[in-house]
């Protein structure tokens, strides 16, 4: 199987018709899986944390949508497979959720930069998180785009403490115009703890 290898094949994804077949109960079943994957920061960001499960959906519900066969699954492979965590990192995918037009145009006019000023902290030791590399979500104007893909790589020390369950996690953004920590639930170590070797 493919998420042993940490990678989204052909191989992994079902035929159309079932997918179509049995979409409702894969799409339930997955906001299931992704509950203790959302974690919200101060009034606009929220992480929600992705997985080999949470990208493989993806790309099974966009094939899904566009219909675009394996053309579109190569672009689409291409887009997701870096989001899958490798086994010593967690990916997640930041959203400044603001449903006002001119309080988002407002709010990301300000906080250009902004996907270099994530972390983790555990116990006390910071983990700074770095932005996916595919295009910059900063522009030359200094706006934030609304969706950021972010890793947080980790040690071997820093995996052995996170998956050991007794230790205080905290993710936050640490920037001028946003300021937020947060602490990981019981249920958001546990869920995440598996994406690690």
């Amino acid at each position: 199987m493919s998420k042993e290898k940490r990678q989204i094949e052909k191989s992994d994804l079902i035929s159309s018709d079932l997918y179509n077949k049995n979409r409702n109960q894969i799409r339930k079943d997955l906001v299931e899986f992704k509950k203790n994957r959302r974690i919200a920061l101060g009034p606009y960001a929220t992480f929600y944390f992705e997985s080999f499960e949470t990208m493989l959906a993806q790309v099974q519900e966009m094939l899904h949508i566009e219909k675009g066969g394996d053309e579109q699954l190569k672009d689409e492979l291409s887009a997701y497979n870096p989001l899958v965590p490798n086994g010593k990192e967690l990916t997640a995918t930041l959203m400044f959720e603001i449903d006002n037009p001119v309080s988002r145009a407002s709010f990301l006019g300000k906080v250009g930069g902004i996907e270099e000023r994530v972390f983790m902290k555990i116990e006390n030791e910071n983990v700074k998180a770095f932005p996916e590399q595919d295009v910059d979500r900063t522009s030359e104007e200094g706006k934030a785009s609304s969706v950021q893909f972010i890793h947080f790589k980790f040690n071997d020390n820093q995996i052995t403490k996170f998956k050991s369950g007794n230790v205080s996690i905290e993710i936050g953004i640490n920037h001028e115009y946003y300021s937020h920590t947060t602490k990981l639930s019981v249920d958001n170590i546990k869920a995440l703890s598996a994406d690690f070797i």
